[in-house]
């Protein structure tokens, strides 16, 4: 397992270089024909690459996860993978190749395969833009989706908070700001009043948060600003909640006369609701503990990833079943080895289950 991924990590695959992402591909596939005997299907959207692997005509459980990172190419020069003690570091170690790796040793230990289908995607990390729709088909063929995103602490995520993006467009009149400013219509006033109009969206006690993330406005010092934008980042635990948030940001109003309001972005990944994991997570548990790995823990956490996809199109999904570590996106990135067969023992058990109608 640790040869294995000291090959993928050393692929460097920063999702906007389709070169090396295409080159990680390549490391992907022959790892996985290596461990399932067969060479994945290589699907190619907008001139980026994807594998499946299917197994069997009538498909039951999908095993979701990307090779893609945050990570710039050459970042191995900074942090070099290694292998000290327990403790595995690199580029892409724990988000999310230790949970590739762990995908193909356990689904190795099966007898049998049919039923299960495998999609690796290469952009989850700047929101499968062109993977989403091929993650979603596939969601809908299957009884389950079970999603190898690492965890920090053992935990799998049974609930994943939704996400919208929104983008306020402000247009307001320039004029001199010391000859005239009478004349003008002040875009940047008029997004001081809708930031603390999208602010007062939020509702902390529901967990809904209403983020003004960036913004932007006018052009020069000595002149009232005609435009001026402001970024929302939106999270929230329900689809009512998303749809509220939706409906009143699309309803906001200027506050200035003359000055005019566009909206454009909307909702990105629904939630992922505890009620869309609860089986897989009893089913888990069980295998857990029959497993002999101990008491199984769950989590909620505020960030999404492809299962939020599998779990709005109305498919049971259990998220964080990939590696073991820390660090995510950060410098500090790692895995701990010694739960790699763990992980791995828990991802095959829950496969079987699922395969025999466990659901």
């Amino acid at each position: 397992m640790v040869a294995d991924l000291a090959a993928l990590v050393t692929a460097e695959s920063p999702s906007s270089d389709l070169s090396a992402v295409d080159a990680c591909a390549d490391v992907v596939a022959d790892i996985g024909e290596r461990h399932l005997g067969s060479a994945p299907e290589r699907i190619r959207i907008d001139g980026r690459q994807h594998l499946r692997w299917s197994f069997g005509a009538e498909p039951k459980v999908m095993l979701l996860g990307h090779f893609d990172t945050v990570w710039p190419l050459g970042t191995l020069a900074e942090l070099p993978w290694s292998v000290t003690d327990n403790i595995a570091t690199g580029p892409g170690v724990f988000d999310m190749k230790a949970g590739i790796v762990q995908l193909f040793h356990a689904l190795a230990s099966l007898p049998s395969l049919d039923g299960v289908v495998v999609l690796l995607n290469s952009d989850e990390e700047i929101g499968s833009p062109t993977s989403r729709a091929l993650i979603e088909e596939q969601a809908r063929q299957v009884d389950a989706v079970l999603v190898l995103e690492a965890v920090a602490d053992g935990a799998v995520k049974t609930a994943r908070k939704g996400m919208s993006l929104y983008c306020v467009d402000i247009e307001g009149r320039a004029a001199h700001a010391g000859l005239e400013p009478e004349r003008g219509v002040n875009a940047v006033v008029e997004l001081a009043h809708q930031i603390q109009a999208v602010v007062e969206l939020a509702d902390p006690a529901a967990g809904t948060s209403v983020v003004p993330s960036v913004i932007s406005g006018g052009t020069t010092t000595n002149t009232v600003a005609a435009q001026a934008q402001l970024w929302c980042d939106v999270r929230m635990w329900s689809a009512k909640e998303q749809e509220r948030i939706d409906r009143s940001i699309r309803a906001l109003t200027p506050a200035l006369a003359e000055s005019r309001i566009s909206v454009s972005g909307g909702p990105n990944r629904g939630p992922l609701e505890s009620v869309s994991s609860e089986k897989l997570y009893f089913l888990a548990h069980q295998v857990s503990s029959e497993s002999g790995l101990g008491m199984l823990r769950d989590c909620a956490v505020g960030g999404a990833s492809d299962g939020n996809f599998t779990a709005a199109v109305g498919t049971p999904t259990l998220d964080g079943l990939g590696a073991v570590g820390g660090g995510a996106h950060a410098a500090t990135e790692h895995v701990e080895i010694d739960q790699m067969i763990p992980r791995a023992t828990l991802l095959a058990g829950l496969v079987t289950r699922i395969l025999e109608g466990g659901l």
